[in-house]
């Protein structure tokens, strides 16, 4: 049984088949840049090896297309055909206070998420144009939502509220929901794995950390705490986001500029963040690469990145009274050392001490890595996250009828003997060239 996963996400288009019967994955890849300059397609074929493609993606809707174009090429040797795939997981963003785990897609929940858009305006049209653009290639296999919110349906009402009028809960379903749930799902379970622990005894921080970013805390293994909210604009500073500001300045600006409320809206999510101060890139290799240079507001968006992580690193500690582990994910988390150092500085006083060295190794996808020091209290790792396999397991069992609530479903990757035979085969490869990474790796040993 082949399974497609599709995660559109705001600028990229990660998917991938996978052959749940003898589970093996077939081919990942990603196209990345949508929407922007230099855009390309990345995968992998049968037999691993690696392909890239520049091609321009203007939008979502050409980028699906690429992707089916290339995974039935017949010179890469993936699909004979689109007819082989038996079911499409989808990642979608918000399902509000509606739909409140993974689904299979009808009309009514396609109808759902267009009622969503305004909540989040960056990812839901992509996760919609990626469905409908999978369903009209494959009309006649399941498609499934997997929902970004799920996972932080356990976080108690006291985190989950606004001090805001209680109407506005009441009435229009004002909270913070969180996102990102897949990736924090994946991860606080393999964190529990590499501690030695059961999610249940695991307490955590998480910092999902690409272009767009969320912390989340971990409490008994459930979601208590993250740093997105009814929208992902709330939070950490992000690519194009802006993430936590005083909300006064919206109608101060409004009314120094003449702007509507939808322009002000596009300004924060789309203009902000990174391009807002740098005035040009929301690419954090940009950023470093650049402040390097002598780049003075590259440099100043690095430095309030990196603030912003310290203060949701310390407040999550206090509030779960303590952790086990803090851990760095997705592109920016698992491959900026500098984004890493700068954000731990000067937090030994809550028992994160980083390894510099291991820290400076550690650049690497394919891996799970320990880059504290051996009397660190608190345990530090980067975790390469993992959605697609979250996506795949949530599928197949909607197929079966098994599928329930999230945090007490037991994964393959939360089991001690699970291997990721890809990762582990290009880890190998990744050693051949970088020796090092063998030194600090936790998983695979």
């Amino acid at each position: 049984m082949i399974i497609l996963s599709i995660n559109s996400g705001s600028s990229s288009l990660k998917f991938m088949l996978y052959n749940y019967t003898r589970k093996e994955t077939i081919s990942t890849g990603i196209v990345e840049r949508v929407g922007m300059e230099r855009s390309f397609i990345e995968f992998t074929c049968r037999d691993k090896c690696k392909v890239k493609i520049e091609h321009n993606c203007p939008n979502h809707e050409v980028a699906i297309e690429l992707m089916m174009k290339t995974m039935t090429n017949p010179e890469y040797n993936i699909l004979q055909s689109v007819d082989q795939i038996k079911a499409v997981g989808h990642r979608v963003l918000h399902g509000g206070d509606i739909i409140k785990q993974s689904v299979i897609i009808d009309d009514d929940i396609m109808k759902t998420f267009k009622d969503l858009i305004d909540l989040g305006p960056l990812h839901m049209p992509p996760n919609i144009t990626g469905i409908e653009a999978a369903k009209a290639v494959m009309p006649d296999v399941p498609h499934m939502a997997i929902m970004d919110t799920a996972f932080h349906q356990t976080m108690p009402a006291h985190t989950f509220m606004y001090a805001l009028p209680y109407e506005w809960y009441e009435n229009h379903k004002v909270r913070r929901y969180g996102f990102h749930g897949t990736s924090h799902l994946y991860v606080s379970k393999r964190a529990a794995v590499l501690l030695g622990k059961e999610p249940k005894d695991t307490n955590a921080v998480i910092l999902h950390i690409g272009n767009g970013a969320s912390a989340c805390a971990i409490k008994n293994g459930k979601c208590y705490d993250t740093s997105m909210g009814l929208t992902p604009l709330e939070g950490l500073i992000m690519g194009t986001r802006s993430g936590d500001f005083d909300a006064a300045v919206v109608e101060y600006i409004i009314g120094k500029e003449n702007l509507s409320p939808a322009e002000m809206n596009n300004i924060l999510n789309k203009k902000s963040g990174h391009i807002g101060i740098t005035g040009k890139y929301s690419d954090r290799r940009d950023l470093v690469d650049n402040a390097e240079k002598g780049d003075k507001r590259c440099q100043l968006a690095i430095d309030m990145e990196c603030y912003r992580l310290k203060k949701y690193i310390g407040s999550y500690i206090a509030g779960l009274g303590g952790a086990d582990a803090l851990i760095f994910t997705a592109g920016v988390g698992e491959m900026s050392p500098i984004i890493r150092e700068k954000a731990l500085e000067g937090l030994e006083c809550l028992g994160l001490k980083l390894d510099k060295e291991k820290n400076r190794i550690c650049r690497n996808r394919n891996a799970e890595f320990e880059i504290s020091t051996s009397d660190s209290k608190i345990k530090i790792f980067v975790i390469p996250t993992d959605e697609e396999i979250v996506f795949i397991e949530d599928v197949v069992a909607l197929l079966h009828g098994t599928y329930k609530d999230p945090a007490e479903y037991v994964y393959s990757f939360q089991k001690k003997d699970y291997i990721n035979e890809q990762r582990k085969s290009a880890f190998e490869e990744d050693v051949k060239e970088k020796p090092d990474l063998k030194k600090i790796a936790v998983y695979p040993k």
